[in-house]
């Protein structure tokens, strides 16, 4: 790298890609982050694809204006599809797995913003819920690579968006920070398809997550839909002759979308009037606030549940209580959600920047991956750091060094470099996972080795045996934690790895020794290494293709389809 030169941006975009709208953000010269505006001048775009023909399609607003015209080719709320292997979107003869579906969301996110980035959008930080699953996080990565994006990393929601509030009192920003205490905020994140509350301490350079849980199928379209069904009860009773409009996919779609609007304004309204009109009849439904409050009870209800049970996992692993609520996702202005978490908890909730707080904290994450990148690189070609070494272990001479030299080229101070890529940020695991094992009694279990809310990265060795002499094959199964508690029942949890270690050589009695090993990295993404006394020269490794991953031959199809696909402006 040579001092004083200006090399290309290097930008690592953070992308929200939202159950509902999705946004893109990245940090501005002065080290703020910003969230790029698309071509309307809107910062949002609604993650809706409409397939107009087999290799024609609408994304965003006019798709969602057109879905009422062609409801059966509107593709709404895919990202709870995410990790589904066997779904497929099926319009004008084509089928569409969840991941080549939100690829399509992400090229329009890019191509709608390529005008005002600081350069062409490649590398990416892609945001997820905090409770999404191995197999999930793997689907959002395909999803970027259909894009033609490189996911540097997938960081959660919630994680995002306490770096967005934390991170100049973390030391990140462009003036020094973290003199305040440690902190401890509760993050609740309800957006429109997923839920997620992470309890997050903020101290000094570090960002450590405590406890997370979750729903990835609750979020602000289950509102939209109590209430759609509330003004379709009221319509069909003011007109028992006409349809019902849910029984059509037409009136079904326009209701959706009028609930949505009626949520919104009932935001900042005591009462709306909702208009439906169907079948030739019309009638004016007035929804008061604390009627849509009352349907929606249960859902609230819901979200309290998992919010006491990441406050209960964060108190068993030492936290004493929480100092901040803060509101995320667009769902989370309900007014009865601020009002109900103020009372569950005793501490005033606040909105933080609820629609566009998880985008930012991820291009606040993609600087830091972006300039750690760097940092280690100039480092490596230096001889000043082993290659795969992290750059905490080079000597702090030549590290200061290394900061000068990026932060001249990129127009930063070495003290602002170096708080970047100091800036830590430790996540948990999101669910459980184990391995499938026969007790003494011969009956199968699922024995975990991973636990929900272990510090990450983790790696866990245990040893198991053999069932029986010269066994020539051990098949490994990898289970993922079904619900909210781990569970030793095969049929609880999910099966979503298979390996076997094969060619076994004959001798070994029954009892022999395998030893397994799973490892999770920062990204949430398992692997699997298991050893067998006689193969020690042999070990299996597994970096765990799921059963929810396709094919080779499926990858390949789809990325030559999405590739074909001509996206129409309207």
């Amino acid at each position: 790298m040579v001092s004083g030169s200006r090399i290309s941006s290097g930008t690592v975009y953070g992308i929200d890609l939202g159950t509902t709208y999705s946004c893109l953000a990245q940090v501005s010269p002065d080290g703020a982050p910003e969230v790029v505006a698309l071509l309307d001048g809107s910062v949002t775009l609604p993650s809706v694809v409409l397939f107009v023909g087999p290799d024609d399609y609408v994304t965003g607003e006019p798709a969602r204006a057109l879905a009422r015209a062609q409801p059966e080719d509107v593709c709404t709320l895919v990202k709870r599809r995410m990790g589904d292997g066997e779904w497929r979107f099926v319009s004008h003869g084509r089928s569409w797995s969840a991941p080549a579906v939100s690829s399509l969301v992400l090229k329009a996110l890019v191509s709608e913003t390529g005008f005002s980035t600081a350069g062409p959008v490649r590398d990416v930080v892609i945001t997820v819920p905090a409770y999404f699953g191995d197999e999930e996080r793997r689907a959002t990565k395909l999803a970027g690579e259909y894009a033609d994006l490189t996911v540097l990393d997938v960081i959660n929601e919630p994680t995002a968006a306490a770096l967005s509030y934390g991170f100049a009192r973390l030391g990140g920003g462009r003036t020094a920070g973290g003199t305040e205490d440690a902190e401890v905020a509760l993050v609740y994140d309800l957006g429109g398809g997923t839920v997620d509350v992470s309890i997050v301490e903020l101290a000094q350079r570090r960002l450590a997550v405590v406890a997370i849980d979750g729903d990835h199928e609750l979020g602000g379209a289950d509102w939209d839909e109590k209430l759609a069904v509330h003004l379709s009860h009221a319509f069909t009773a003011a007109h028992p002759d006409a349809e019902d409009p849910l029984d059509d996919s037409a009136g079904g779609q326009a209701l959706i979308l009028a609930a949505e609007r009626a949520k919104r304004e009932l935001t900042g309204r005591d009462s709306v009037v909702v208009p439906v009109e169907h079948d030739g009849r019309r009638l004016d439904v007035t929804v008061i606030r604390a009627e849509f409050e009352r349907l929606t009870a249960g859902l609230l209800d819901r979200t309290m549940e998992l919010t006491r049970s990441a406050v209960t996992a964060a108190r068993e692993r030492g936290v004493q209580g929480i100092d901040r609520v803060l509101l995320v996702g667009g769902s989370s202005r309900m007014p009865a959600v601020a009002a109900r978490l103020t009372a569950e908890l005793g501490v005033p909730a606040e909105l933080h920047d609820p629609d566009l707080a998880v985008a930012k904290g991820a291009a606040i994450y993609g600087r830091k991956k972006s300039l750690e990148r760097l940092l280690a690189a100039d480092l490596i070609t230096r001889g000043q750091l082993v290659d795969g070494s992290p750059i905490e272990l080079a000597d702090p001479a030549d590290l200061h060094a290394a900061c000068q030299r990026l932060g001249q080229a990129y127009g930063l101070s070495a003290d602002e470099v170096r708080r970047t890529v100091e800036v830590q940020v430790l996540n948990v695991c999101s669910r459980g996972f184990g391995v499938l094992a026969l007790d003494r009694y011969g009956e199968g279990g699922v024995v975990f080795l991973v636990h929900r809310n272990d510090r990450l990265p983790v790696a866990v060795r245990r040893s198991f045996g053999t069932v029986y002499d010269d066994q020539p094959v051990v098949t490994l199964r990898v289970v993922e934690q079904g619900g909210g508690s781990e569970s030793p029942r095969p049929e609880d949890g999910k099966l979503i790895a298979e390996a076997s270690i094969v060619d076994i050589p004959p001798g070994y009695p029954a009892g022999s020794e395998i030893e397994v090993t799973l490892r999770m990295g920062f990204d949430g993404i398992l692997e699997l290494t298991a050893l067998h006394e006689g193969l020690t020269d042999r070990p299996l490794k597994v970096r765990i293709e799921t059963s929810a991953a396709l094919s080779q031959a499926d990858v390949a199809r789809e990325r030559a389809q999405v590739d074909r696909l001509r996206r129409r402006e309207n």
